[in-house]
């Protein structure tokens, strides 16, 4: 059985973290097949937006503590720059990549949902970074992505802490977008991101890279990344085609 599972329906493909025997814990040899399940899905053109979702009742319960135990600080650093790499990669994506947290995000699987562009969680969803507990700080990406998501106040109470908080707090703030019955979280993935591609795919991944780059520096250098990637988008067909049918009141079709 692979770690990784990859399913296509249609548009949009699902990876599922499939070792629910140890709660999705996220080893170097998961982190490396569910890059490479990342890979594919940038790769194949008829894939045009990615859900990730756990197996059983966690979404990723965080780093394999059997192979962190064994680190030292070469090898850790190593883990650390590894992780951020993996996660790194889904965030740059020029698709739609959603996170459907169906259980325990805690760790480096707070880390990863945090890396999707968006972020909806069962009611049975439970987020924290508790690296803390285990005498060490986040490594994958938390001491950066949770204020950004949270702000700075929120997020360093949560990481000094490592206590898990439930999906209604999260949704109160800011960490995900919605809060669903278990039973409806993929159905309810699927719309917004089938929502989402009722529009050009080319204007897509230029907004996610504006908000992903913008974020890097000043207010000043985001709005000229801003700026340049819509005097880009105004040069394409997918441009002529959106305003052309907007005029002509027809539903636009995209490549």
């Amino acid at each position: 059985m692979a770690d990784i599972e990859l399913q296509v329906d249609g548009r949009v493909a699902t990876v599922t973290l499939n070792r629910p025997d140890t709660l999705n814990s996220l080893s170097q040899s998961v982190l490396t097949e569910l890059d490479g399940a990342i890979t594919e899905t940038e790769r194949r053109s008829d894939i045009r937006a990615v859900i990730i979702t756990g197996a059983g009742r966690a979404f990723a319960a965080g780093a394999d503590i059997d192979e962190i135990s064994k680190l030292v600080a070469e090898t850790g650093l190593a883990f650390a720059r590894h992780g951020q790499a993996v996660f790194s990669h889904i965030e740059a994506m020029g698709k739609p990549v959603l996170a459907a947290v169906n259980g325990f995000a805690l760790g480096g699987g707070c880390e990863l949902a945090m890396s999707c562009h968006l972020r909806i969680a069962s009611e049975k969803a439970r987020f924290g970074q508790p690296e803390v507990k285990l005498g060490i700080p986040p490594g994958f990406g938390g001491t950066q992505r949770l204020p950004r998501l949270v702000g700075r106040t929120v997020a360093t109470e949560l990481i000094l802490t490592g206590r898990p908080i439930r999906a209604d707090e999260a949704l109160r703030i800011g960490l995900i977008n919605e809060v669903v019955e278990p039973d409806a979280l993929l159905t309810r993935a699927r719309s917004i991101l089938e929502l989402a591609l009722e529009n050009g795919p080319a204007a897509l991944a230029a907004s996610l890279r504006a908000i992903e780059r913008g974020l890097e520096g000043s207010l000043e250098a985001g709005l000229e990344i801003e700026a340049q990637l819509f005097g880009q988008a105004c040069g394409t067909s997918e441009m002529r085609e959106g305003t052309g049918a907007f005029l002509e009141k027809r539903k636009p079709e995209f490549d």
